[in-house]
């Protein structure tokens, strides 16, 4: 696989989407879980998205329930949820496995770009990966880092893209 844009998910409705569709975006890809004590982190995330999706955020949510057990909930559960408890408008996306043998490809791309301490697993719920408008993955962030911390490095990917077009 050459990039991100080269890869296919499945949104929380099972339909296929193609990564491509969010090129010359910057995008934050987060695993989530609904029964984490990281969930607090919906609402922070839904305000940068409010905040920034004018001028280019992105946020992809992939619920994931290898850790704990905790989002035990099919798709469409989960998307109420989130919908309910914390607002949440931005991308949601199906479950899928950020570890191990049945690791999502997107994941398998995203640690292959950005290793983790020690190893490139996934530690828990709520790891985050900011990938600038040309797909470049830039950065990894632990789950205790919260969306709002990351604000600053959003806000410099945003710019400089705009920079960029209006800069040739």
């Amino acid at each position: 696989m050459r990039n991100i844009y080269d890869l296919i998910v499945e949104d929380i409705n099972n339909k296929q989407v193609h990564l491509s569709q969010y090129k010359g975006k910057v995008l934050l890809i987060v695993n989530v879980a609904s029964e984490c004590g990281f969930t607090p982190q919906y609402t922070q995330l839904q305000k940068l998205y409010e905040r920034y999706k004018e001028q280019g955020l992105c946020i992809l949510a992939f619920p994931c329930n290898q850790f704990r057990n905790q989002e035990p909930k099919p798709n469409h559960e989960i998307q109420q949820f989130c919908q309910k408890n914390f607002g949440v408008t931005f991308d949601m996306f199906a479950k899928i496995d950020v570890n191990g043998e049945n690791t999502h490809l997107l994941y398998r791309f995203l640690k292959e770009q950005r290793g983790g301490f020690l190893n490139s697993e996934i530690k828990w719920n709520f790891t985050k990966f900011l990938v600038d408008r040309e797909g470049s993955v830039i950065q990894r962030y632990a789950p205790i880092t919260k969306p709002e911390n990351i604000e600053k490095d959003i806000i410099a990917l945003l710019q400089k893209g705009k920079n960029d077009a209006t800069n040739p």
